[in-house]
């Protein structure tokens, strides 16, 4: 991820009024452990920011594995996992296999990343599957906001 964002992120979270936003970084181990038990490589921007954040609040709530209070206690594994069972039966249980689950939109709508480091939310009632983003990167880039 550009430094100029991670930068804007850094001094949003690193507040002592935001500390429910932010977890602690990722260690390798987990990221490590995480992509051997779901099959897949995390891309590099999503490292880059649960690395230095954990699971945090970037315009959404971005799971990792160590995430901040507000953003709830799921792992980007749990996610994965409980949405490849969800969803095995639709077209985008496929997809699902080779990419992994870093948010869930407030409708329940998983937000994935899939082997390309292409963002994609697959909405439950429908089973539409739209582009959200072309990267990670970009995706922060259009949700985050300072406030």
């Amino acid at each position: 991820m550009n430094e100029a964002l991670m930068e804007r992120l850094q001094n949003f979270l690193f507040r002592e009024d935001r500390a429910s936003l932010v977890g602690s970084p990722a260690t390798q181990e987990e990221i490590a452990h995480a992509e051997q038990q779901l099959n897949v490589r995390f891309h590099e921007d999503y490292v880059h920011f649960i690395r230095k954040f954990g699971g945090a609040y970037a315009g959404l709530a971005v799971h990792a594995f160590s995430n901040g209070s507000s953003i709830g206690n799921e792992t980007v594994a749990d996610l994965t996992l409980d949405f490849r069972e969800q969803y095995k039966e639709l077209p985008i249980g496929d997809a699902l296999q080779t990419g992994y689950v870093i948010s869930i939109d407030g409708s329940g709508d998983p937000i994935i990343i899939d082997q390309s480091g292409k963002v994609f939310i697959c909405h439950h009632d429908t089973g539409e599957v739209k582009l959200l983003a072309d990267s990670f990167e970009a995706l922060i880039e259009e949700n985050f906001y300072e406030w």
